[in-house]
């Protein structure tokens, strides 16, 4: 095993200088409001701690150091107390330059440094030219940096290369920066925790931060936090940055139970504000402890304090030192589980990343209840009452505790009122979360992206993130295959998001909080190709034609549980590519899709009502949305629909769209008690189909033709009609008509009492639906057999048939509606009123859900009778 060659004495000053400047930037990483510019301060400070912790060469290993260390400090004077938006692009560009070298110079260095993670060493002889390489790439950034930014530093002595003059100098002027970067810290965690300063502080971190002031509908959970606490159980708070990990975890430790419990034996280690290696974490330990042992190298000197007395230790923000791919991750996760198994220590975690050691208890924090999100907004501004518009504010940013918090206190620095609150939210979104001092959701969310297990995923990892935010239900695990072909490992990336509490698994699919979503998701979708791509495979679906007993037509059920996605990039695209084919076909396909397997109403009408009248799918896609009202039962619409559609189609000349059109406004009619109308419809668009030879259309038309006359009373033309339509019809291939047709005639001979003729064509009816498993037909003939049973007063019959339709109404709950709605009226032709009064409110709750007009006033007219 090659072993640490001897180190001139100078080199436990240069590390010592390290160790300061380590801190210090990850410090600066804390308070700097520019994104970029606080990635690059904590790159540093990761390539800095590989330095001091792995490199050999002494010469070579100070100059990388020194340039890294010019770089900080000068971005440091250029963008202390500016915004962002403050810096002109050209500083902006070289900042993000910046950010891509050192990342990449960190990439470089963790591989070398694991290529020899046996002795810890770089061999100087190998490696001197790939640090020459580094310090070149470093020195180009900074020569960036002075022109753009007009600044220069005296950070170094340069021009020399000797080590305790390098080192004293550096050490002067870090301890300035460090010092100047501490107090602003200081002040700022003052102003966001929103309370006085502790009556003690200790630079070592002894003291107990405060509790904070409220901890909304968080009671339950601290009491079994507590309970846990009292128990010496190892737990862990797992969940999204700004949920309320910290104030759950101050709040346990500040409760009654605790302190008498514990004592003053209560620690509190704030884990992001030291660099990740093991050496920090024990020292660090040892400090807030008390336990006064210098730089232990394990946790064996600490063990007789440790063990000496029951403890409650919390790891705050353990995600910086628990991370799977971070510096030491493997022995400080090995020595968090040591400590979890100290007979006399409860230890407890709060952490964004889920790979906490095993035996952990973890509670689940949810989203706050309405109630509590409510508290915590009106506990910070108040300004004369609550309202909905505040109500509808914490909806949308599903209820997360630091969203609210930041709504609120932008609000009250403002001095909003709730209705500019929520025009400024419509307006800006995730930039309204941006408080004066500089606390934002942006922040958070930016440092779970720069965590070293993000960073490790690859270059599609942001993209990927950004499509789960795009899409409103995030994405269906089981689909992973279909949307990313080409991306490798892409199961083991959307694993890592979860670990990672960027997106959380709810039934099959990966989602995100709201406030997240609004953060990742891309600004112009058009610009973002994986998104783009993700959209043709959803458009590629619903192109599909969709016809019961056509192929494609059970597999097309996915829009079943994909239908909000589905409808999102439809309602997004239809505005973007206004005039494209592909989107408008995938527009009519997904009506389709619906009509046949979810039927429910769409915000895609006005999209479509506002096309030019010659816009080539204009026609098409009425007809679509016509369809979609009659399955709704809302007739009167598909009619207004249906009238804008046959105008269209007769300015275009177009005989089989009139025709077509005709056969669905007679449907309509037909609904809405206007038989003779609809019967005149029927008839012009059957002799269009005659002049055309369209038999299997013709027998359509005389199927309707049977269904109206039957309505009309004119039973022995409905029946004249329903057996016309059975002779043109073959005895393949138009099984789906032959169905209707002989479902029509059952209707028409029971209505005629002759029962026994009805029985044998609905059962050839069910005969066909069974063969074919067409679950829709299978409802409406089960529904038609309890129809004719209870005019027969049948109702045991009758009940067995309506329980069997329910039966088919699978995901659809219009027709779930339907069948509860009948097995009330046969409930009530038994006068068994309160069976009936239960299952007519409950059709009517669906029918009130899903908007259906038509079906809630018929359901209410039942209730009227039943009561």
């Amino acid at each position: 095993m090659a072993t640490d060659p001897t180190k001139p004495k100078e080199w436990d000053g240069v590390v010592s200088t390290l160790y300061i400047f380590i801190d210090a930037f990850n410090l600066a990483k804390e308070i700097s409001s520019v994104t970029p510019a606080r990635a690059v301060f904590g790159t540093v400070a990761v390539i800095l701690t590989m330095i001091q912790e792995s490199f050999a060469n002494r010469q070579d290993c100070i100059e990388l150091g020194q340039t890294c260390v010019e770089i900080c400090c000068v971005l440091d004077r250029g963008t202390k107390g500016k915004e962002a938006e403050h810096l002109n692009q050209l500083v902006r560009d070289a900042i993000n330059r910046a950010q891509t070298t050192v990342a990449e110079i960190e990439w470089n260095v963790k591989k070398q440094s694991k290529r020899n993670l046996a002795s810890r060493l770089f061999h100087a002889k190998n490696d001197k030219d790939k640090i020459a390489g580094w310090v070149s790439d470093l020195n180009k950034i900074l020569q960036i940096f002075r022109t753009e930014l007009a600044i220069d530093t005296n950070v170094t002595a340069s021009g020399t290369h000797k080590i305790v003059s390098d080192t004293q100098n550096v050490v002067s002027k870090s301890h300035n920066l460090l010092s100047d970067i501490h107090q602003t810290m200081v002040k700022q965690q003052e102003v966001s925790d929103g309370q006085d300063p502790p009556a003690h502080t200790s630079v070592r971190g002894e003291s107990l931060p405060r509790p904070p002031r409220a901890c909304f509908g968080r009671d339950e959970l601290i009491e079994k936090v507590v309970g846990l606490a009292e128990s010496l159980e190892p737990f862990a708070l797992i969940g999204a940055g700004g949920i309320g990990k910290t104030s759950i975890a101050l709040k346990v430790l500040h409760h009654d139970r605790i302190k008498k419990r514990f004592g003053d034996n209560r620690r509190f280690i704030r884990c992001d504000k030291f660099p990740a290696s093991l050496p920090h974490f024990l020292n660090r330990l040892s400090k807030v402890v008390g336990a006064g042992i210098d730089n232990p190298e394990d946790l064996t000197p600490l063990e007789p304090f440790l063990s000496s007395k029951d403890m409650i230790l919390f790891l705050d923000n353990a995600e910086s030192i628990l991370d799977p791919q971070g510096t030491d991750a493997r022995k400080i996760y090995e020595t968090v589980q040591e400590l979890s198994r100290f007979s006399n220590i409860c230890l407890g975690i709060t952490s964004r990343v889920t790979t906490v050691p095993p035996h952990f208890k973890r509670p689940i924090i949810s989203t706050l209840s309405p109630e509590a999100a409510c508290d915590i907004f009106y506990s910070i501004y108040d300004n004369g009452g609550r309202s909905e518009v505040i109500s509808d504010l914490i909806r949308q940013l599903d209820f997360h505790a630091l969203s609210i918090t930041l709504l609120a206190t932008t609000a009250s620095h403002n001095t909003w009122d709730h209705a500019r609150l929520a025009k400024e939210w419509n307006i800006q979104r995730a930039q309204v979360l941006q408080t004066d001092f500089n606390e934002s959701l942006a922040a958070t969310i930016e440092l779970s992206l720069t965590s070293p297990t993000f960073r490790n995923l690859g270059p599609h990892a942001r993209d990927l993130l950004g499509v789960v935010a795009f899409l409103p239900q995030g994405i269906d695990e089981n689909k992973l295959d279909w949307l990313f072909p080409t991306i490798p490992d892409r199961q083991n990336i959307f694993d890592k998001f979860c670990v990672l509490s960027l997106t959380s698994r709810s039934s099959s699919f990966i989602t995100m909080l709201a406030p997240i979503r609004d953060h990742l998701r891309p600004q112009d979708p058009k610009l973002s190709p994986l998104l783009c791509t993700t959209k043709d495979h959803y458009f590629t679906r619903l192109s599909v034609f969709v016809y019961p007993g056509e192929p494609g037509f059970e597999e097309a059920r996915w829009v079943v549980s994909e239908d909000v996605n589905a409808e999102h990039l439809l309602e997004v695209f239809t505005s973007t590519d206004m005039n494209s084919d592909v989107v408008w076909d995938a527009f009519i396909g997904f009506i389709n899709h619906l009509y046949w397997h979810k039927c429910r109403h769409t915000v895609l009408g006005p999209k479509v009502e506002g096309l030019a009248d010659d816009h080539h799918s204009k026609l098409g896609c009425l007809i679509q949305l016509s369809r979609l009202s009659y399955i709704l039962g809302n007739f009167s619409e598909q009619k207004r629909l249906l009238s804008q559609a046959l105008k269209l189609a007769r300015e275009q000349e177009n005989d089989s769209q009139v025709a077509h059109t005709l056969d669905l406004l007679s449907d309509a009619n037909q609904a809405l008690g206007l038989h003779n109308e609809g019967i005149e419809q029927t008839k012009e668009a059957l002799a269009i189909y005659e002049q055309s030879g369209n038999t299997n259309q013709q027998a359509s038309c005389w199927n309707d033709l049977a269904f109206l006359f039957r309505l009309e009373g004119q039973l022995d033309e409905a029946e004249k009609a329903g057996l016309h339509a059975i002779d043109i019809l073959p005895e393949k291939g138009q099984e789906f008509r032959v169905c209707q047709t002989h479902r029509s005639l059952g209707r028409i001979y029971g209505d005629k009492r002759e029962k026994e003729k009805a029985i044998d064509h609905f059962e050839k009816a069910l005969g066909i639906t069974s063969a074919f498993g067409w679950q829709t037909e299978l409802f409406w003939n089960h529904y038609s057999l309890a129809g004719l049973f209870c005019n027969e007063d049948e109702f045991n019959k009758a009940h067995s048939h309506i329980d069997q339709a329910k039966s088919h109404t699978a995901d659809d709950t219009l027709y779930l509606g339907r069948a509860m709605e009948y097995k009330a009226y046969i409930f009530y032709r038994q006068r068994r009123l309160e069976d009936a009064l239960f299952e007519a409110s409950g059709a009517l709750e669906i029918f009130e859900k899903l908007g259906a007009s038509t079906d809630t006033v018929r359901c209410k007219v039942l209730l009227q009778w039943i009561e």
